[in-house]
């Protein structure tokens, strides 16, 4: 019976428990996607906050947000037409507070 038990204690253990996933690259792209035509001049600012807002909320950890900041400069550098002045400008048009400022030369181990 005891065993039993244990078993009901450890199931409930690892149901309560959430399960904490490293934020990745296509995570990144797919928070980040709705703001391509406004860093790209083809589109206004539109849904792009919700984005942003979004991976800001799911950068959980310094390595999250390292991983965001490495994963958006390379598909910055890869996406033709990409403003950094607008990307560097999104935390403030998005109301979103973050302790670095955007750039093409942040260094993102840096990031904390």
């Amino acid at each position: 019976m005891a065993k039993i038990a244990c078993i009901v204690v450890l199931c409930m253990v690892v149901l309560i428990t959430p399960h904490a996933q490293a934020l990745t690259c296509l995570d990144v792209s797919l928070h980040m996607a709705v703001c391509e035509p406004y860093l790209t001049n083809l589109g206004p600012l539109g849904d792009c906050c919700s984005g942003v807002k979004s991976l800001n909320l799911a950068a959980i950890t310094t390595l999250d947000r390292q991983t965001a900041c490495s994963c958006l400069k390379v598909e910055a550098n890869i996406i033709v037409g990409f403003n950094w002045l607008k990307a560097a400008a999104l935390p403030t048009e998005c109301d979103v507070n973050i302790p670095y400022l955007i750039s093409a030369q942040l260094d993102c181990a840096t990031v904390q």
